[in-house]
């Protein structure tokens, strides 16, 4: 076992009490709370260094420009990049998708195209191929789950043909934890000439990550999933993609020249980053990456992994609980998704927070998931570096009260 609850100093917000009981953070999926080491930076770039990158030749200028771009390097070396120029910073995961989406997109997808997407994605990469496929006519098709969870990739011989010019995917479900099958499907896209988008954004905080090595051709994920503040993530693409691509915004930075019809774009990343770029953030970003690297990412999954496969055991303990996603830890993420008798997910997770137990529930931003399971919601326990089994033991507590409350017992 990895146990990291050494690092747990470092978390102010865990030494809170909530009703009188003390803080049991479990919705790290949803947002991860922030060591000191984060806030400190961002607080010194305020205090000391503040002023608008790329602007001014005066020395505070040039400070923060030499944070900001410093960022973009520890971000880019995080998911080990060949170049950190191919990694813009966006507002989040959800804004790297649409860059993708209406900059790639548009220009790429006709009538008759089709956009192949799984249905264990969050709405992030849904919704933005819905609305390109209204604009080009291009059809939407759906990769299935099989009992496991797994996304069912025995029909991809039958689906994937020369129609298909974008593959989406989840490198890690925020619902079930699954895995998704990325370098499978990037093989088998890059075989007919589709492009691969993988939503990495609860895989790249939990797990190392190669992008070279994953086969995609762009990679989204958020800043605040990973220590981070919200407010900002990061798009990586190939740098021939990047370049071929049109911004999905405009406006100042962003440009070589305007002219009153017709402007010239600057090269990459400043292409994408249009107007003033969150650059507190940034710094926050690239402390939060810092922060990860010394603790080890083979550190942070194992620690992950133990604590997934005890929390599913004690969880089995609970008469009437179903668990949705993958029964072995080695091969899932650290959200656990479950349902306990029919008490709703909103009730057991007010009754849960009585306990000082925070989980998230309802959706989870994955309605098409949810109707192909046939419930209206779940209630989520996830876990992060901080996490410890104590916690564990705390939620296991409150369900059984729970369950109590609700007449179940």
């Amino acid at each position: 076992m990895t146990d990291l609850r050494h690092l747990r100093k470092d978390f102010p917000v865990l030494e809170r009490t909530v009703n009188g009981k003390p803080l049991a953070f479990l919705d790290s999926a949803a947002s991860t709370q922030k060591p000191v080491q984060v806030l400190e930076a961002m607080d010194d770039l305020y205090r000391n260094h503040y002023a608008n990158v790329h602007r001014g030749s005066y020395q505070l200028s040039i400070e923060s420009t030499a944070a900001y771009e410093s960022a973009r390097v520890r971000v880019a070396d995080f998911i080990k990049a060949p170049d950190p120029n191919e990694l813009v910073f966006t507002k989040g995961t959800t804004a790297a998708i649409n860059h993708v989406a209406y900059g790639w997109g548009l220009d790429n997808l006709s009538a008759g195209d089709r956009i192949l997407l799984t249905k264990v994605e969050h709405h992030a990469n849904i919704v933005p191929w819905q609305i390109i496929a209204r604009h080009t006519g291009a059809e939407l098709v759906y990769l299935d789950i099989d009992e496991d969870f797994q996304v069912d990739i025995s029909s991809l011989d039958d689906i994937l043909d020369e129609r298909v010019k974008v593959v989406g995917v989840t490198a890690m479900s925020n619902v079930t934890g699954t895995i998704g099958p990325v370098r499978e499907l990037a093989d088998a896209a890059h075989q007919i000439g589709a492009i691969v988008v993988v939503d990495g954004a609860q895989a790249v905080p939990h797990s190392p990550v190669n992008v070279s090595e994953m086969g995609a051709d762009f990679l989204a994920f958020g800043a605040h999933k990973m220590l981070g503040p919200t407010g900002i993530g990061a798009l990586w693409g190939r740098m021939e993609l990047l370049e071929q691509m049109e911004p999905a915004e405009g406006g100042g930075e962003m440009i070589t020249d305007v002219r009153l019809h017709e402007s010239t774009w600057a090269p990459v990343p400043q292409k994408f980053e249009a107007g003033t770029p969150p650059i507190a953030e940034a710094v926050g970003f690239g402390a939060a990456v810092e922060y990860l690297q010394k603790v080890g990412m083979d550190a942070v999954r194992t620690h992950e992994i133990d604590l997934t496969r005890y929390a599913l055991q004690r969880l089995a303990e609970i008469p009437d609980l179903t668990v949705y996603g993958p029964a072995d830890p080695d091969n899932r993420g650290g959200a656990i998704s479950f349902t306990l008798a029919d008490i709703h997910a909103h009730d057991l997770a007010t009754i849960l927070d009585q306990e000082g137990v925070a989980v998230r529930a309802g959706h989870h931003c994955a309605k098409p998931l949810m109707r192909h399971l046939e419930i209206p919601a779940t209630a989520r326990a996830s876990f992060y570096v901080y996490s410890i089994r104590e916690e564990v033991d705390q939620l296991v507590d409150g369900l059984h009260h729970a369950r109590e409350v609700f007449g179940v017992a």
